[in-house]
Order: structure tokens, then sequence, then C-alpha cells
């Protein structure tokens, strides 16, 4: 019988809580800190500890090369999701901005589908737009008792720009070192996010507190370094599929901590919409065996599909 606990189940679980973890922990920390102090500052020292991490891979930056590809990424992966994620943060429960951030996936069949050219089936479809209507039963629900309507658009908004990001990291993956790429990617993204924040945020309103200091340790340890090598280790072993899969667990683990430590409001319809998208994210990222299979031989590629 095939082992279920493996070292590659006990790593996933662990990234997917380490995902879901971070929405609570990171709406818990903002009333100490503006948003883009907040967000650069978890990006620059994630970054960096990752890039001292990989030292001895410093040949595979190929800066002068890719250094446009570095930017680029920076923007949509750094720049507008940690950036509009943070401050979206202010304006609605954690659990329920996951909600909204993690119809990505879902985006993600979509654009993939018209940008590169992958296959788009009848049970993709239909995921798609059971997706789509659990983001509309959570949006009229929160705007309807406890949220407002900037906090709902910027949760997708976020969406978007991590789809597309995802979508430029797909086109160019084959050009550039994937632990490099999200080294650089934090350092390039959260130096602006530093920089906007000082010329529109005050440093001086940071409390620094042990909320605080947890919130960024957090996410600069956990958040990046440590969740990227997770997430590249078991791509890079064949797991995508199950990784693409277990994605539906994030905004769950969110609403759970939030409701639990934060004292989040949690409605019927709310619940609706959370089982509506960790399905349509299921449906979206199903692949049946054979491909499974066929995808271990052959993709030797490392793919970002989160």
């Amino acid at each position: 019988m095939k082992k279920i606990w493996n070292n590659s189940t006990v790593l996933l679980l662990f990234l997917v809580f380490l995902w879901g973890a971070s929405w609570p922990i990171y709406k818990f920390t903002l009333p100490s800190t503006p948003p883009l102090l907040f967000a650069g500052m978890r990006a620059v020292i994630g970054g960096a500890l990752l890039g001292i991490i990989l030292l001895k891979r410093l040949d595979r930056i190929n800066w002068r090369e890719n250094r446009r590809l570095y930017c680029i990424t920076a923007l949509f992966n750094t720049i507008l999701f940690f950036g509009i994620q943070t401050v979206g943060l202010n304006y609605l429960p954690g659990g329920l901005f996951s909600i909204l951030v993690y119809f990505q996936p879902v985006l993600l069949g979509l654009f993939a589908w018209i940008w590169l050219g992958e296959q788009m089936n009848a049970v993709k479809i239909i995921g798609l737009l059971i997706g789509f209507l659990g983001i509309v039963v959570v949006s009229l629900d929160g705007l309807t008792f406890h949220v407002s309507v900037i906090g709902v658009a910027l949760g997708l908004v976020t969406a978007v720009c991590w789809a597309f990001g995802v979508i430029y990291v797909k086109k160019v993956n084959h050009r550039l070192d994937a632990y490099w790429m999200v080294s650089l990617q934090s350092i390039i993204g959260g130096a602006f996010l530093l920089g906007t924040g000082t010329v529109f945020e005050s440093w001086s309103d940071i409390i620094w507190n042990g909320r605080y200091l947890f919130g960024v340790s957090f996410g600069a340890v956990f958040g990046i370094p440590i969740a990227y090598i997770i997430y590249y280790k078991l791509i890079n072993e064949g797991e995508a599929s199950k990784v693409g899969a277990f994605t539906f667990l994030v905004p769950i683990i969110a609403v759970f901590l939030g409701v639990v430590f934060l004292g989040e409001p949690i409605t019927y319809l709310l619940l609706i919409g959370l089982v509506m998208v960790g399905l349509s994210i299921l449906i979206v990222n199903y692949r049946g065996n054979k491909e499974l299979l066929s995808f271990r031989k052959t993709n030797n590629k490392i793919k970002e599909s989160i």
C-alpha cells in the first residue's frame, strides 16, 4: 500500500498552512504599521535572506541579460501583489480577503487558456463558473454586512495582478533561476514599496512592539525563503498538480484562524462562497493520474502555479 504520510505530503500540508496562516497574521500586524512599509519590509528582508542562502548559485543570476525580466516579475508579484494585498487587509477580515485573492487559481486557468494556449475543457469551464459564482456570493455577503466596496475591489485586483504575474513567470521561467527570481523580485519590489511608503507614509507610525516584529519575522522568514524553498522542492519532485489542488485549503485555513484567533465574523453566505471557491480551485487544478505521470517524466522546468 502506498504510504500516505510521506515527506512530500507533510511538506505540502506545512506549506499550505503557512499560506493560510499568513492572512490573519498580517491582519493582526497591521494596527502597528503602515501597510506599504510593512509589505516592503518583509519583502526586502525575506528576499535578502533567500539571497544569502543562494550565494553558491550566484552565477545563475545573469543580471545583465535578465534584469528586465526580474523587474517585471517584481512589479506583478511583489509591488502590486504584496502592496495591494497589504492595503486591502485594512478594509476586510483576513479570511474574507483570502477568499477573494484565492480566486487567482481560477483566473489563472482562464488567462493561461487565452495567452498561453493551455487546454480548457468542459470540466475546467465548470470550475471557473463555480469560482466566479462563489466570489459573487462572498462579495454580496461582505457588501451587505460588514465590509467595504474598496476592500472587495482590492481583493479582486490583487488576484488579477497575481494571476498576470504567474502567467508572465510561466512564459519566461526557462530563462531564470526560480530561486533567484523570488529573491530578486522580493528585493527589487520591496525596495520600491519602502520608497513609496517613505513618501506617502511615515516611519514614525511603526510601533516596534511584539505584534509588529512577529508579523515582519513571519513574513520575512516563513513567507518568502522557507515557503518558496518548500514550494519549488515539491515542484521539482513532480508534485505540481498536488500543490495546485491543495490550494483550496488556503482560504479555509485563513477563515478558520481568523475566526478563532481574531474573532472575525462568519456568515452562511461566506461559508457557501468559501466552499464554492475551494471546489473551483480543486476542479481547475485537478489532473488525472496519467497526466501526472507524464508530468513527472517529461517536465523538468520549474513552473509557478500558486
